[in-house]
């Protein structure tokens, strides 16, 4: 199997690095100083077991000329776009393409745009991030890769791709990373975003670290509104999360560190673009589409266009 991984940051790069540890085939997409530090020197990596670096091979979009199996797509949903001619240059009749993105629903407009190649759809659970070029900083024990196939994939397809995931199962499970081949990835997919949405949508419009909503008070009632909010929606959009997904999600909010933040949440305090759009707006127009009323999303939304336009 031959991997490409774009993206090599805290997720792409953790993917990437540690499938390479384990003796993959896998080839980083990445560019800057980050890129050039891993080709020097490999990619470092600091984590709560322990310290070590890799050997990566590591190269631009203009540099990549194989043809790989499988494509994780690891950017931020505002770099997506310039993915897709890319994919579309690389790709193979057999590739799959393999979403890793926090916004939800990534894999199904990719597939719009990307026909006649196999998209799937997929997401994270991992506390990473470059701490600085050349180095993943992983903060936390838990990575989980969630990966499926979306509803209605005609049958033929599906014959011809499950083998590769169940090869893309095992060999994530060399590498010491958890795979969940999903049966109902719309679902899952929406799990992960009901933690990560709420997460980066609070932290980000009170600038807060994880330890203000990890105690009883207002913080953390807001965060389980949110939750509440996303979890209707998935009752109106036929993809439900369990009925526990509060009592889940607090849970994992409660094992980050307390100084955690989301990814959104760095952008905006650095002035960066960020994922705004994707983890709090569109919450506010599926809550419109499917007649589901988010008085707390709006609340925050209004609080980020308050912000940004005055």
């Amino acid at each position: 199997m031959k991997y490409a991984v774009i993206g090599a940051g805290g997720t792409g790069g953790a993917i990437g690095g540690f499938l390479a540890k384990a003796g993959k085939d896998v080839t980083l997409i990445a560019r800057g100083n980050h890129l050039k530090k891993m080709q020097e020197r490999g990619l470092a990596f600091e984590t709560v077991e322990g310290n070590f670096t890799v050997p990566v091979k590591a190269c631009t979009m203009e540099e990549y000329q194989e043809t790989p199996d499988v494509i994780f797509v690891c950017v931020k949903g505002y770099s997506l776009e310039d993915t897709i001619p890319f994919i579309g240059r690389i790709a193979g009749n057999d590739t799959i393409v393999i979403p890793i993105l926090n916004i939800y629903g990534t894999g199904g407009k990719m597939q719009e745009r990307l026909p006649h190649i196999n998209v799937t759809d997929g997401c994270i659970y991992i506390a990473a991030e470059i701490k600085e070029p050349g180095v993943i900083l992983m903060s936390g024990k838990i990575f989980r890769v969630v990966y499926g196939l979306r509803k209605g994939t005609a049958e033929e397809i599906c014959a011809k791709v499950m083998p590769v995931l169940k090869t893309v199962e095992k060999d994530l499970e060399e590498a010491a990373i958890t795979p969940l081949l999903s049966d109902c990835i719309e679902r899952d997919a929406l799990q992960k975003f009901s933690f990560v949405s709420p997460m980066a949508a609070l932290g980000a419009a009170y600038d807060i670290p994880a330890k203000e909503a990890q105690v009883p008070g207002e913080m953390q009632d807001t965060f389980i509104a949110l939750i509440r909010e996303v979890k209707a929606l998935s009752d109106a959009m036929d993809a439900s999360l369990p009925d526990n997904i509060t009592e889940i999600n607090l849970n994992i909010l409660k094992g980050l560190a307390p100084h955690a933040t989301t990814s959104m949440h760095r952008d905006i305090r650095a002035g960066k673009q960020s994922e705004l759009d994707g983890l709090v707006y569109e919450v506010v127009r599926l809550g419109a589409k499917y007649g589901v009323p988010v008085p707390e999303y709006q609340k925050l939304a209004d609080i980020f266009t308050a912000r940004y336009n005055a």
